[in-house]
């Protein structure tokens, strides 16, 4: 079977990219290992007033040293840390955004967690998603899944037993589906996205949604419908981050035929303002996408 190597080798990608998703990829192992060790919860908050997951720390520290050790990273945009990271020592010149642990409240449960990335030429953190030249996430489930794209289309792969990723399914196109899960609290939602939940409903969609971004939505990447969580009544802004989450989810949808929007624009065409740039979200199949921002006109 195809390895992570062999598929990256048959792409554009210069050679130090490679290396680094490489790099970053084989991460998983350490993080996943470290899952016993790390059930609890640290006793402490992030930078925007989230109760930390022991693994959400050590998953962090872990992957900005071994990026600032690398060599190949100028900046580092985490969900964990206040301000952007830098190496200006570094020989390389990739930004990497993460979410180092998406979902780390499910741990103790044993549900499914991922690590979501995005990797940037330029050395700038703050671009445009579109402009991402690597969105990749590693999914720790009954399998240990990479779902990656560099441009030219979606690929998942799964971890072997001999600690190799492997081609699983090639070339994804996310069907229409009719799958959907929304987070937030039901009674503050707005007017416009309870009108949209309900055409979800009206239409026969079945409710999906766990609280781990990337296992929710890998659930719609596999068999279509909407991931979302909109604004609520004082919180216009929602919840998720564009430059950890947002970003790097929209431009695997994109790549798989699929779109991300807040509502009334593709996010991946907004500049962040700064890292803690908070966004409504809805991502999943383009014509739901397109039902959403339909419901969201004049809200």
């Amino acid at each position: 079977m195809k390895t992570l190597r062999q598929y990256l080798d048959d792409t554009p990608c210069e050679e130090p990219l490679k290396d680094l998703i490489e790099l970053i990829a084989y991460q998983s192992i350490p993080i996943r290992d470290a899952f016993i060790d790390n059930q609890t919860y640290a006793g402490t908050e992030n930078t925007y007033g989230e109760e930390q997951a022991a693994l959400d720390k050590w998953a962090d520290s872990h992957l900005i040293s071994v990026l600032g050790k690398s060599g190949f990273v100028k900046a580092i945009a985490s969900e964990e840390q206040a301000d952007i990271v830098k190496f200006p020592d570094a020989f390389g010149d990739y930004a990497v955004v993460m979410d180092p642990l998406d979902g780390s409240s499910l741990i103790q449960v044993n549900l499914a967690v991922g690590t979501i990335i995005g990797i940037f030429r330029g050395g700038e953190a703050l671009q445009k998603g579109e402009d991402l030249a690597v969105a990749m996430y590693m999914l720790y489930g009954p399998m240990t899944v990479l779902t990656i794209t560099t441009g030219n289309g979606v690929n998942t792969f799964a971890l072997n037993s001999e600690g190799l990723f492997v081609l699983l399914k090639e070339n994804i196109q996310m069907p229409e589906g009719k799958l959907f899960g929304s987070g937030g609290i039901r009674n503050e939602w707005l007017s416009a996205h309870q009108d949209f939940i309900t055409l979800c409903e009206q239409k026969g969609g079945k409710l999906r949604y766990s609280g781990s971004f990337v296992a929710d939505f890998h659930q719609i990447l596999t068999y279509g419908g909407v991931y979302c969580y909109p604004a609520a009544q004082g919180k216009p802004e929602g919840k998720l981050r564009l430059v950890f989450e947002a970003n790097p989810i929209g431009f695997i949808a994109k790549q798989a035929g699929g779109a991300i929007s807040d509502g009334k624009q593709d996010l991946l065409t907004v500049v962040p303002e700064k890292p803690d740039h908070r966004t409504p979200i809805y991502v999943g199949s383009k014509s739901i996408i397109e039902s959403a921002e339909s419901c969201m006109k004049g809200c």
